[in-house]
């Protein structure tokens, strides 16, 4: 029993530490329907709407064969949104482009659904004449990389984002962005089925040792009440605890159990019943390489159950 226990909570703590890019909970909704701010050492070339119930999204390379565009993995999405065309500046890179949307998209907890680089993506004038519709995108195929990128909202509301650039041959560099809000309930391929049962995490910083102070905000809390409005939803606590200098292991596991317990009670008193909760102590032993998630703090996240259940 004492075995099963322990693997429960393995598997439990492996979603826990996995949904991480799913969904950032401090990202609202109208966070998330922005588009992406513009790479600094770019300019505007030119905005267009785009409002489609089959707007053709590729999740694989491109290939184009008499005529026709192919592709092992594509979908066409009712979405609606915008496409932007961006220069970038001579003494500016792609590279340096494509990291400023990325750490965006990160920052946001989208979820890289497919990306490649150079000839692997295919021909660059299929991208642009076929896919994109702006010849300003031909540019050599060596030289060109695409990614798209996802996040589901606390609405559930899902969100694309895409990101191509290229270097043309006049050696001038060009990025093309796409964000689109999708239709609800389409289909989006490698959008995992499995994580769109799970929302989070919140992450809960908190500081004190007898009594505990939680730094969470009210969006947070409203939040968490929407996650949990499933009557088979379960809410899953972490408990973090860096380690002090000059503490102990068991030290540092005690603090992180005794602030996820008094985080728990104050749950149960607000209607998440203790018995809907899974409590799983951490403290310093793993390390999430995420500037907001380090430090004291208790992370949660709700796992709503298979349908039939």
């Amino acid at each position: 029993m004492k075995l099963r226990g322990l693997l429960s909570c393995f598997v439990v703590g492996f979603l826990v530490l996995a949904v991480g890019p799913v969904a950032v909970a401090q990202v609202s909704d109208e966070h998330l329907a922005e588009f992406p701010e513009a790479f600094p050492q770019s300019s505007l070339e030119e905005e267009v709407a785009v409002a489609s119930s089959g707007h053709l999204i590729l999740f694989s390379p491109v290939r184009e064969i008499n005529n026709q565009i192919r592709s092992e993995r594509m979908a066409r999405l009712p979405v609606r949104g915008a496409g932007r065309l961006y220069q970038i500046n001579r003494d500016a890179s792609r590279g340096e482009a494509r990291e400023h949307y990325e750490r965006i998209l990160q920052a946001r907890g989208a979820q890289v659904l497919f990306e490649c680089s150079g000839r692997s993506c295919g021909r660059s004038n299929v991208w642009a004449n076929q896919i994109f519709d702006q010849y300003t995108l031909y540019g050599r195929d060596a030289d060109q990389d695409y990614l798209v990128a996802a996040v589901t909202g606390e609405s559930g509301v899902t969100w694309l984002t895409l990101v191509y650039t290229v270097t043309r041959g006049t050696q001038r560099e060009y990025v093309w962005i796409e964000h689109l809000e999708a239709g609800r309930g389409a289909a989006i391929p490698g959008l995992d089925s499995i994580n769109a049962r799970i929302s989070g995490p919140i992450i809960v910083p908190w500081q004190g040792g007898v009594t505990h102070r939680f730094d969470w905000s009210a969006t947070d809390r409203r939040m968490l009440n929407n996650w949990v409005e499933d009557d088979g939803a379960k809410v899953v606590l972490s408990g973090f605890a860096a380690l002090g200098e000059q503490e102990s292991l068991e030290g540092a596991m005690d603090r992180a159990r005794q602030a996820m317990e008094s985080l728990s009670q104050v749950l149960d008193k607000s209607g998440i019943s203790r018995s809907r909760q899974t409590l799983i102590t951490i403290g310093p032993s793993v390390v999430i390489p995420s500037p907001e998630r380090q430090g004291d703090r208790v992370e949660i996240v709700v796992i709503r159950g298979a349908p039939g259940e």
